[in-house]
């Protein structure tokens, strides 16, 4: 099994002046801690569950390259772009750079969009929700064009690129987050290397319709990495949280991204240290 750290609040001792400073230190004690993977939120206000709208918040992708610089081994992403921000050919063109600059370490991180009030805020696209799962799909068929030998025009209803051209190459794992039945774990089914579920989902059955959809694509379930987020709250020891991943484990989860109320600090970095190496050992139901 595996461990990763999501890292949502830049909140943290110090105020603006010390957020570079602090944010290298997560960077480099999640690299060092033997972790998997480091995160960031793609969002532009702070996000209720973490903080008000006022409270720090960095842009995803400058993020997660000054992060490339500090770290050798760790994979990169973002959890998880809104494809509706950016233009798909432009973020097909950050992910690959981050994936050169990184030495290979990029995900591509997708989801469909929800938080209105910070769209709205800066002027960003908002569709409504049918229209984002279709700018959504639109957004993974280029990824997969752009990150193959085929640089033609390509043609949909939301997106027209005259050329594909992608270069440097690269080919990024895909992680779509969310668990909607119908549309996200078809997408997932018929287009990710990955997927992301919340903690508090019904894993067992997510995981049963998501098992559904690759039967139906013909799509190997087992290629599809299972991840799901996990808030480790204050207080909870090593051997509680080994504990949690240890159930995860047995209904499925192949990979457990952590967050925790300071991923600066030196004893969550030591929790996650210890965590890792505990779970690492853990083989997943199904694998």
């Amino acid at each position: 099994m595996r461990l990763g750290l999501t890292c949502p609040s830049f909140t943290w001792p110090g105020g603006d002046a010390a957020i570079a400073g602090r944010f290298a230190d997560v960077a480099r004690g999640a690299d060092e801690a033997g972790l998997h993977s480091l995160w960031v939120m793609d969002h532009f206000f702070q996000i209720p569950n973490f903080g008000t709208a006022e409270e720090p918040m960095l842009e995803a992708y400058g993020t997660l390259s000054y992060a490339a610089a500090l770290t050798s081994r760790v994979r990169l992403g973002a959890l998880v772009t809104g494809a509706v921000y950016r233009a798909p050919g432009l973020l097909v063109k950050q992910v690959s750079t981050l994936d050169a600059l990184s030495g290979g370490r990029a995900v591509l991180g997708l989801g469909a969009a929800w938080h209105e009030e910070e769209a709205h805020g800066l002027g960003l696209p908002f569709p409504p929700l049918v229209e984002r799962f279709e700018r959504l799909e639109e957004t993974l068929r280029i990824a997969k064009q752009m990150w193959s030998e085929q640089d033609g025009p390509y043609e949909g209803r939301h997106y027209r690129l005259s050329r594909t051209l992608n270069s440097p190459q690269a080919r990024p794992p895909i992680l779509i987050g969310g668990s909607g039945e119908k549309k996200t774990l078809r997408l997932v089914a018929e287009y990710a290397d990955a997927c992301n579920l919340l903690h508090g989902a019904d894993v067992t059955h997510k995981l049963g319709v998501l098992r559904a959809h690759c039967e139906r694509l013909g799509r190997p379930y087992e290629e599809i990495e299972k991840t799901l987020h996990l808030r480790i709250p204050d207080g909870q020891s090593v051997g509680e949280s080994v504990q949690v991943c240890g159930e995860l484990a047995s209904e499925g989860i192949d990979h457990v991204i952590a967050a925790v109320p300071d991923a600066s600090s030196g004893s969550a970095l030591a929790h996650l240290a210890a965590l890792a190496e505990q779970i690492s050992g853990i083989i997943p139901a199904g694998r």
